[in-house]
């Protein structure tokens, strides 16, 4: 980067100034406790997030039979929409008062209310007095989570089990909101069989969409996965779109969850939260969301009455925490470099815009100032994106985050309706004009750079001002 010459910083935007966004974060686990959300609020609003995950905890809700207490989850709804932050809820988990199993499990996680005809008309019932409370303020109900893993789906996963429970609670959003959007599948693993026999039983129908879940350190699994579901989902219901419901990585060893083997450091998690997020977007996915918020307990495999099954820490927060004796996430929640890059991208991605093909071709040229051939095109990941006032060209290099740090340059020839071109850094918000000597002019629209950067992170090519609303 230092034959560019830095201009300045994106502006970073709270999420009450941006009217539209793809990008969102997750604000589980309440239904457990599990940190303290006004701590939180205020921090997650400087991101630019426009959306945010919520559980509904059933068994928070409804501790005696029949009788709804939605004050905590209101609260959490009301404060988020405040900061201009859109909630939609993931309808889970299950209830001891209906299911005997349930009565063991920390937070009734993974129990499913599916065997008896008293616990499935209970959680029906439940479903409707959530969405009759939240009309207006609530519009994507999400059905279960992860039920394709045993830690989510107790006594084995089973996607017939799954379809029916799904297709019966889609219907009864509807029902009670016909405007409501209805979310299923949910899935964290890469098997097809799982969301075909899912989606055998009728449950597509009653979806807008399917959303999975992608934990990796590689981002090209990402394009296999999105093309993959999305086509079998379409074979199914045609109009059906796909969410990217929770990504992330963890910002130190040692802890609990997906890619809890890794050597992990916030520098990995930044990197990887960048490529993951800005791979989505290529994708167009109907939105994604960034797993998670905070450093938190994972909570997933937790025993009533035994605390030491549920002190399994996690540390895919942007931001972070101290835990207290009860796993709490406490202290004052501190910012990660995450949580900047994040920031960013937020803000360079703020409103409309659409997916592009810029005519572009990358040439794999011999460089002196890097004594090595330069990377080519299908070395690389790349997309484009458009906006009335200016495009942006998007690129990176796909080397290991847990083993490299990879810096090099491109040649890189393209066609633009803008004569402005400068360059970003996701993860810091630098802007960088590109000097004369390294553009090439080559008439009518082309140009050309030699010896532009290429990292194993997000950089921008900036055509025209895709900065502006």
């Amino acid at each position: 980067m230092e034959r560019l010459v830095k201009i300045g910083n994106i502006k970073a935007k709270n999420s009450k100034e941006i009217k539209f966004s793809k990008i969102g974060i997750g604000f589980e686990k309440l239904d457990r406790d599990v940190f303290n959300p006004e701590k939180a609020y205020d921090k997650v609003a400087e991101i630019g997030v426009k959306k945010a995950r919520i559980q509904s905890g059933w068994a928070k809700c409804e501790k005696e039979k029949g009788v709804y207490d939605f004050e905590w989850l209101d609260s959490i709804v009301d404060n988020l929409i405040e900061r201009g932050i859109e909630p939609w809820i993931c309808l889970c988990y299950g209830n001891p008062i209906y299911t005997e199993t349930a009565k063991q499990v920390f937070g009734a996680v993974g129990c499913p209310p599916i065997f008896t005809e008293e616990e499935k008309t209970a959680w029906i019932n439940y479903t409707k007095a959530t969405v009759e409370r939240y009309k207006g303020k609530v519009n994507y109900y999400e059905i279960w989570n992860e039920p394709d893993g045993q830690w989510c789906w107790k006594h084995g996963p089973n996607a017939t089990e799954l379809g029916k429970f799904t297709l019966v609670t889609a219907k009864a959003v509807k029902e009670v909101n016909p405007d409501a959007k209805t979310i299923g599948g949910v899935v964290c693993l890469r098997k097809l069989d799982f969301l075909n026999s899912a989606l055998k039983t009728g449950m597509g129908k009653y979806l807008d969409f399917i959303s999975y879940h992608e934990y990796t350190s590689d981002e090209t699994d990402v394009f296999e996965k999105v093309e993959s579901y999305l086509s079998l989902a379409k074979l199914y219901n045609p109009e059906i779109q796909l969410i990217q419901g929770e990504s992330g990585s963890q910002s130190k060893s040692g802890g609990h969850g997906a890619l809890k083997d890794g050597g992990w450091t916030e520098t990995k998690q930044a990197k990887q939260l960048a490529r993951h997020i800005i791979a989505d977007l290529i994708c167009n996915v109907h939105f994604t969301s960034y797993f998670s918020c905070l450093d938190m307990i994972e909570a997933l495999r937790g025993e009533v009455n035994n605390k030491s099954t549920y002190l399994d820490y996690g540390y895919f927060g942007v931001l972070g925490a101290d835990f207290d004796e009860d796993g709490k996430s406490t202290g004052e929640y501190y910012r990660k470099p995450s949580f900047y890059a994040l920031q960013n991208i937020c803000s360079i991605f703020s409103e409309e815009y659409k997916p592009c093909v810029i005519p572009t071709f990358i040439y794999p040229e011999y460089n002196r100032r890097i004594y090595d051939i330069q990377p080519s095109r299908r070395q690389l990941i790349t997309g484009g994106f458009e906006k009335e006032n200016g495009k942006i060209f998007t690129y990176w290099y796909p080397s290991n985050i847990m083993t490299t740090n990879f810096e090099s340059s491109i040649s890189i020839e393209f066609f633009s309706e803008y004569s402005d071109i400068k360059l970003i850094d996701v993860m810091d918000g630098s802007i960088y004009r590109i000097p004369d000597n390294m553009i090439t002019d080559k008439g009518d629209g082309v140009y050309r750079i030699d010896g532009l950067p290429v990292k194993d992170t997000p950089l921008l090519l900036m055509l025209g001002d895709f900065l502006l609303k």
